[in-house]
């Protein structure tokens, strides 16, 4: 695609953002791959739509008010780069162009009020827990909250965890040391599921590997690298580069969003003192269960009853990060388990960060589509690897009428190797 955009003006991700737009060939391969296309048809709401508005912001034809309403839409699912026959890093292309343009842009004053209660409260999993909390109790009074607030209350699960016992510091192999990996424990996760840490630790021992929880670290930054805050995900991010020893095998996350927002930490640290030492993070990170496939699962238990499961992928860990074989393996490898494919599997369950917060007559058609799919495939449980979907999937799954039990991989792995999950 042609443009005639400054790069010099546009910061360290000037180049990149360029490139993008430039490697686009307007062949429309990605129109059927975007779940926003799908639900709304419209070419604007599309990611080669998305490119043509960005191209024309980023050289000055175009104001970003007059953009934001489609590229504020854009899930950032990236469900398009795996449909792109050339190449376009489009999440790469999102992700600077947020960055670039929210500080020099003026929100409606209810989103400035929802980003800045995500902001403020998600990341920290104390602030949180005491808000969701609070939010149980003003449940019955949503229908007098504006949308993106009651969305915020109608996603809280029922039954969160008063307070969740502290991880230790280390974790040590069961029988001989295979691998030593520091574990990322979230913030989110910490608060609505923390069995699910528990589990993943119980997983990583009995395959041989040590675990490490460093202290000091922090929420990895995807929220505010999602939605534009770039300085804040930097503080975070910069919190993690200096929390986690350089001296194990892979830093592993359990969570689709993190896990990916990890890997993107040169991005986020582009031009800057850390960069190096961001590349090198980065190039450390892992997904729980792709570390576990490279590293070669052990024997597992059967189940006790034969158990029909279908399984998710979470966006950002098959088409951000590229890994969709290694947790069907896993879950294939379990004695009595029979693993289903969801037709539109591929396609965003409209959790995507806070985007069912900001935009949840999208992500509740996105939902409505991902839970009548799962129920189609006759499935007993779902299995995926992000907290998101799966605080999504459940939601959509009760509203359905069939609220079957939505479990994160590790947890079904540790029940089939014995392990109290």
């Amino acid at each position: 695609m042609q443009h005639a955009i400054p790069v010099d003006q546009l910061g360290p991700n000037g180049q990149t953002m360029a490139d993008a737009v430039a490697a686009c060939v307007h062949c429309g391969f990605c129109l059927a791959a975007c779940p926003t296309y799908k639900v709304l048809g419209e070419e604007m709401d599309s990611p080669r739509g998305r490119i043509i508005l960005m191209r024309d912001v980023l050289q000055g034809s175009l104001t970003a008010e007059e953009a934001a309403p489609y590229l504020d839409r854009c899930l950032g699912c990236v469900g398009c780069v795996t449909a792109c026959p050339s190449g376009v890093k489009y999440g790469e292309l999102i992700t600077a162009y947020r960055a670039y343009v929210e500080p020099r842009r003026t929100r409606p004053a209810m989103d400035r009020l929802t980003r800045r209660l995500a902001l403020e409260t998600l990341p920290y999993p104390g602030r949180f827990r005491a808000a969701a909390m609070l939010g149980k109790l003003a449940r019955p009074f949503k229908g007098a909250l504006p949308g993106q607030l009651a969305a915020m209350l109608a996603l809280l699960p029922e039954d969160i965890p008063l307070k969740s016992e502290p991880l230790a510091d280390m974790y040590p192999a069961i029988g001989t040391r295979r691998a030593r990996v520091a574990l990322l424990a979230g913030c989110v996760q910490q608060v609505l599921a923390p069995q699910i840490n528990r589990a993943t630790i119980q997983v990583l021992t009995a395959h041989g590997v040590e675990v490490i929880i460093p202290k000091g670290q922090g929420c990895c930054g995807a929220l505010g690298m999602h939605i534009g805050d770039a300085e804040g995900a930097r503080r975070l991010a910069e919190r993690n580069l200096h929390a986690f020893p350089r001296d194990v095998d892979a830093v592993v996350s359990n969570t689709a969003g993190c896990g990916s927002a990890m890997k993107e930490y040169e991005l986020l640290f582009r031009g800057a003192p850390l960069e190096a030492i961001a590349r090198a993070f980065a190039h450390r990170v892992r997904d729980v269960s792709e570390f576990l496939d490279e590293l070669g699962p052990r024997a597992m238990r059967p189940l006790p009853q034969p158990l029909r499961v279908a399984y998710h992928d979470a966006c950002h860990l098959a088409h951000a990060q590229g890994v969709w074989g290694a947790p069907r393996r896993l879950l294939k490898a379990i004695p009595n388990l029979t693993l289903v494919e969801i037709p539109e599997g591929e396609t965003c369950c409209g959790s995507a960060g806070t985007y069912n917060i900001e935009h949840p007559d999208i992500a509740d058609r996105l939902g409505e589509r991902k839970a009548h799919g799962i129920l189609a495939t006759g499935a007993e449980a779902v299995a995926t690897g992000n907290i998101g979907c799966l605080v999504q999937i459940r939601t959509h799954l009760k509203r359905a009428g069939r609220p079957l039990p939505v479990m994160h991989a590790m947890e079904i792995l540790a029940q089939a190797l014995g392990a109290a999950a």
